[in-house]
């Protein structure tokens, strides 16, 4: 066998020299037993001479160092590099086909370079081994559908551009044409590799107050080494500090590799690059939004650059907005880390709001391959990384209908517009959802239909039906079994028996389009998908997101109530997530009292010690859904001496909180700012200082007038709801 692989490999090399003189890149979808593809791989990785060639497989093959093999989980760490030779492990023991690896590591090869595919010949028939993500108790990964890897490899054998390689055969090569785009031309800026990536440096060079800057880019437009360039020349012209914040470390690689280029007198020290008295520091998103709201973060001058900027929820980059004069936000298009539509959808209606006056900037043109590439759209349409909503009409009223995921695979319109609808509403949709859509157990989809397009639509996942024995295990924690995510939270936290053993459906997506929002339709499709979930005998619907004010606000308007709140705030989020559910049966009825009164009752010492830091207007959202008895006698008096005289308001802290909650019970809370000034006293403890900074006073006098103001008002506001009048 060795002479034909060794023919195939020198036809392959041939053909890789063709790509290079066009500065493109090629895939070779090699198939065959997992032994013989791994043999032909390493003869062509020997024969190469590549300069950086990357081998991704759970095992490491003989042969190679372990310097040259990554498992598929550490792709993110590569993205900061080069290939020009990858191969991606899908046919060997063990091994499988990691939708967000593949995303990732296709992005960083190079001009010239081959990205080499193996799979069994029969690729599509089984679940392969990566699969095993996917298969959530009680499902094993061979009892799954897979429905995505026949897509996959429908579209591989259709593709004029794919190098197809049987293992046994000699590769059918695709014929070269001629290159459609000129030799690119350098920009007069020596530093940058485009004219876009100049633009975008010399951008950022002269951010102004109050005028943020956006940077767009699909992959490999050098939008993160903009960013490097630029903080190195700030350095040199004398700033201070810079801070830059993304997801993850990993996504500002690319910048600190930049700036220390061309920064060679200054050092890397952890998380910060420093020269001399200046610095530029990654600060991730959680730490950044308690520095800023501390006031240890932002103000005059300040400058902060946001990278990935759609994998952040817009309400902390809105936050940013204010504490910034001077800040950018930068954010891939079509990626594998994030929706950039989804964020230029969203995000962009609050900059024209707020700051009217903001600029844009978008970077066309690709630097490590050329504008006419054959790899990138294939990529694409594989991952469906470019998946765009369909225009939506309003000539009819939207129709709802359950869509089977094996439906959807057949019908690869569909796929993409419903896809593209659920990448545009998120800012944190990957490759691997595109699977798990197709074939996650349990998976149910609900559309709302304008003239046969979606313009709305849920995906909710099953949970819970677990043996008592086994949920008793998992209680104690001494079992996890895969998936089961609200259910399995919920039984660790709260301790409950019951969110295993009842049936739970939880709502993973929700998705509507952006010129039908505000129309109703995300409340019709969660009571379509309620009422389904009902007649299913489902006993709890349930949905997780991050704690915002507005999103808890319509959740509740739907009839559910809070059940857990994390205790951090989540790294790549900066936010708490919530736990919220709404009972559908009998038995779905008693698992809520029971879930909704331990939050209830745990809230108060929460937000006093773990929950300190939490937004009083979160708050206050959550301290809303327990019960309020009127204040007694006794503290009503308290409350008054408080209010209309001069005792100290510490001295009658639980009367307080007892106006507080049965105020916000009854919807009579008074104005927003003295609702959270007590809130944040009263039940979180926060300290002088903080709410001295809250409010823009100085000194304890002014917050305590603050506070007697305050108490004030909600009583006002709470007998003018009795029918007494206000406090005359």
């Amino acid at each position: 066998m060795a002479e034909p692989v060794d023919r195939a490999v020198e036809a392959l090399l041939g053909h890789a020299g063709g790509l290079s003189a066009r500065r493109w890149r090629g895939l070779v979808w090699l198939t065959g037993g997992a032994d013989a593809c791994r043999h032909a791989a390493l003869a062509l990785w020997q024969a190469g001479g590549w300069q950086a060639p990357l081998w991704v497989s759970p095992n490491v093959p003989s042969g190679l160092a372990e310097g040259d093999c990554l498992t598929p989980g550490r792709a993110r760490t590569r993205l900061g590099g080069e290939q020009d030779l990858l191969v991606v492990d899908a046919v060997s023991r063990g091994a499988g086909f990691d939708p967000d690896a593949f995303g990732a590591l296709a992005g960083t090869l190079r001009a010239g370079g081959l990205l080499v595919l193996m799979t069994p010949p029969d690729w599509g028939a089984r679940p392969d081994a990566d699969y095993a993500r996917l298969a959530e108790y009680p499902w094993r990964p061979e009892q799954l559908t897979c429905r995505y890897l026949a897509r996959l490899a429908r579209h591989l054998a259709a593709a004029p551009e794919v190098i197809h390689w049987p293992v046994d055969r000699p590769p059918r090569l695709p014929t070269l044409s001629a290159p459609s785009c000129p030799a690119p031309v350098r920009p007069d800026d020596p530093d940058c590799l485009t004219a876009d990536q100049a633009e975008a440096v010399a951008r950022l060079m002269h951010l102004r107050r109050r005028r943020p800057l956006v940077l767009t880019a699909d992959r490999g437009r050098g939008k993160s080494a903009a960013l490097g360039i630029a903080c190195a020349r700030l350095l040199a012209a004398g700033e201070r500090e810079i801070l830059v914040t993304a997801p993850r470390p990993a996504a500002v690689a690319t910048l600190f590799e930049r700036l220390a280029a061309l920064c060679p007198a200054g050092q890397r020290r952890g998380q910060a690059f420093v020269l001399g008295d200046r610095r530029v520091r990654f600060v991730a998103p959680d730490e950044l939004v308690r520095l800023a709201r501390a006031g240890e973060a932002g103000g005059a001058g300040a400058r902060l650059l946001v990278d990935e900027a759609a994998a952040i929820p817009a309400a902390l980059l809105g936050e940013w907005l204010d504490a910034f004069p001077r800040i950018a936000f930068a954010t891939t298009l079509h990626g594998y880390e994030g929706s950039g539509r989804g964020f230029a959808v969203r995000f962009r209606e609050r900059l024209a709001c707020r700051t009217p006056d903001w600029q844009g900037w978008h970077l066309r043109e690709p630097i490590r391959w050329a504008p006419d590439d054959p790899l990138e759209p294939l990529v694409d349409r594989l991952l469906l990384l470019d998946a765009e909503p369909a225009p939506v009409g309003s000539s009819a009223a939207p129709a709802w209908r359950r869509v089977p995921p094996a439906e959807l695979a057949g019908d690869e319109a569909r796929l993409r517009t419903l896809f593209g609808l659920l990448v545009q509403a998120h800012y944190r949709t990957t490759p691997a959802d595109l699977r798990r859509l197709l074939d996650g157990p349990g998976v149910e989809l609900g559309v709302l239909e304008v003239d046969g397009q979606p313009a709305g639509v849920l995906v909710a996942g099953a949970e819970g039906g677990f043996p008592d024995e086994l949920a008793e295990r998992v209680a104690r924690g001494e079992r996890r079994p895969r998936g089961h995510l609200m259910a399995q939270s919920l039984a660790a936290h709260a301790g409950s028996r019951g969110a295993l053993t009842g049936r739970l459906r939880r709502v993973v997506r929700i998705a509507v389009a952006a010129e039908h929002r505000r129309e109703g339709l995300g409340r019709r499709l969660i009571e379509a998908e309620a009422e389904e979930a009902r007649r299913g005998g489902i006993d709890l619907l349930g949905a997780s997101f991050g704690a915002e004010p507005g999103l808890i606000a319509f959740w509740r308007s739907l009839g559910f109530r809070a059940v857990r709140l994390g205790l951090t705030r989540e790294t790549a989020t900066g936010e708490h997530a919530l736990m919220v559910a709404r009972p559908l049966s009998e038995r779905g009825e008693g698992l809520m009292e029971e879930l909704a009164t331990r939050f209830q009752r745990g809230l108060p010492g929460l937000l006093a010690f773990e929950l300190c830091d939490l937004e009083p207007e979160i708050a206050a959202a959550l301290l809303a859904e327990g019960e309020g008895p009127a204040p007694d006698a006794a503290d009503r008096r308290d409350l008054e001496d408080v209010a209309y005289g001069l005792r100290e308001p510490a001295l009658v802290r639980p009367a307080l909180q007892a106006l507080v909650r049965h105020a916000l019970a009854r919807g009579v809370a008074g104005d927003d700012e003295s609702l959270c000034l007590l809130v944040a006293w009263g039940f979180q403890g926060a300290s002088t200082e903080r709410l001295a900074a809250r409010l823009g006073v100085s000194g304890r006098r002014e917050v305590t007038t603050r506070l007697r103001q305050a108490a004030a008002a909600m009583i006002d506001a709470v007998a003018v709801a009795h029918g007494e009048g206000r406090r005359g």
